[in-house]
This record gives C-alpha cells, sequence and structure tokens, in this order.
C-alpha cells in the first residue's frame, strides 16, 4: 500500500546543525529519511544515536546527487507516493513541507520545486553576488532551452511524485543534478510548478568543494553537465537535443 510522503535530507558533515534541523522537521513529517553521505565529522555518529529517523550511510562520499538519488530509489522502492527534499544546513524551513506535499496533490504536479527569487519575504538573506549571478545564468539557459519558465534552477526544497521519480534515470552524483534532472523532467514533459521560499543564508562562505569554489570552474561543471545530459536523450527528444547542440 502506497504512503502518502517522506521527507529526505542528503547530509554530510552537518554535525552542528544536524540534531536541530531533524527536530524540527520530525514536527512535519511522520517519516524522515537521512542519507549520511560519508560524513566524517561526527555526524555519523550522531546519526547512529536517533531512533526516529530512518538512516542510510554511504561508507565514502558519493556527492549531493548521490544522496539525492539514494532518496529517490528509497521512496520508491518503499511504496511512498511523494518525496519531499530538505537540506540539512538550516537553510529550509521545515513548516513548509506540508505546503510543498499539498500543492504536489492539489495542483498534480511531478515536480513541486521551491525558489527563493520567486517573491520578496521580510527576512530575506543577500545572496552571495556570485551565486546569484552563477544561479541567474544557468537558470536563464535551462529556461531558453527547455521553456519551464522557472526562477530558480538550484534550490534543494522540492517535492517529486514518486511515479515521477521512477520515469527518471539521474546519474548525475554532484551539485549539477538538479541540472540533470530538468533535461529529464522536459523530455518526459513532467509538470513543474515552484513555490516561493525565504532566501536563507546562514554561512555565505559554505564550500562546494575544491575547484567548485571558483566560480569560473563551477559555471563550466553546469554547462558541461547540462550538454551530457542532453546528448544522452532519447530519439524521441531528439528536438530538445538538437537545439541544444545547434
Amino acid at each position: 500500500m502506497e504512503k502518502r510522503f517522506i521527507t529526505a535530507l542528503p547530509v554530510f558533515n552537518e554535525v552542528t546543525t544536524v540534531n536541530e534541523v531533524l527536530d524540527e522537521v520530525l514536527k512535519h513529517s511522520p517519516n524522515v529519511l537521512v542519507v549520511d553521505d560519508g560524513s566524517t565529522d561526527g555526524t555519523a555518529e550522531l546519526l547512529k544515536q536517533r531512533d526516529d529517523i530512518i538512516l542510510v550511510q554511504h561508507e565514502q562520499n558519493k556527492g549531493y546527487g548521490g544522496a539525492l538519488i539514494t532518496a529517490f530509489t528509497y521512496a520508491i522502492e518503499n511504496g511512498y507516493q511523494i518525496l519531499v527534499t530538505v537540506d540539512c544546513d538550516g537553510q529550509h524551513e521545515p513548516q513548509r513541507i506540508l505546503q510543498f506535499v499539498e500543492k504536489c496533490e492539489s495542483a498534480n504536479a511531478d515536480i513541486v520545486s521551491g525558489s527563493r527569487y520567486l517573491e520578496k519575504f521580510e527576512n530575506d538573506s543577500d545572496a552571495p553576488p556570485q551565486r546569484r549571478e552563477i544561479n541567474q545564468a544557468i537558470t536563464a539557459v535551462i529556461n531558453e532551452h527547455l521553456d519551464f519558465g522557472i526562477t530558480d534552477a538550484f534550490c534543494g526544497f522540492k517535492a517529486y511524485r514518486a511515479s515521477a521519480l521512477q520515469r527518471l534515470e539521474i546519474t548525475e552524483t554532484g551539485y549539477a543534478m538538479p541540472l540533470e534532472l530538468w533535461v529529464q523532467a522536459a523530455c518526459k514533459k513532467l509538470s513543474v510548478i515552484e513555490v516561493a521560499v525565504p532566501l536563507i543564508y546562514l554561512d555565505e562562505t559554505r564550500s562546494f568543494g575544491g575547484d567548485l569554489d571558483d566560480g569560473k570552474t563551477r559555471l563550466q561543471y553546469y554547462h558541461e553537465v547540462l550538454t551530457r545530459s542532453f546528448l544522452a536523450l532519447p530519439s524521441r527528444c531528439e528536438k530538445l537535443q538538437s537545439e541544444w547542440v545547434g
């Protein structure tokens, strides 16, 4: 029998926030999955002490996308109708989880995607300029080639219909996983709507890891993932592919 929804959190080295965030998430979601992506800072040990979550641990770090792929698979294989994803850095408000679920149901949407730029909230943070510029540039490229009309390509706060996830074949394990998601969603003609969420930055110096902290390198990586994603499309989506290549 299908279960209504589960909330999943990809976690990597979040020892200072993980318990506080999980305590809040559990107030708004009866089922919580944590994918610990090879944490080495004590997060793994904290998670093992909790008996109120479902815990999947990667022995080695697979990347942000890799953790979400694990969450997608878990939700599908365990009969959930909707998967909500929330980051564990305190920048998403757990009290909005049910809003995402209800929007997914009422609008019959395949993907409900949070947007930090859809509307202004009173206590919004100022996004780090480079991150905002790269988000805007990639969002514009996605809208040009996929015609979604979205305003935030990278927000991790989302709700997915499990039946839609079953139609996707996500392989990108890094931070650019959402870009492969958008390309495949367009090919599969999935319905996408956005929900406004506050813009919250608690740590503006948070690292992407290694070379990706350099803006030019990160932008190049995003374009490379987009190109791979378009080229990997099946023949029925040849028009999308040819427009990108052209």
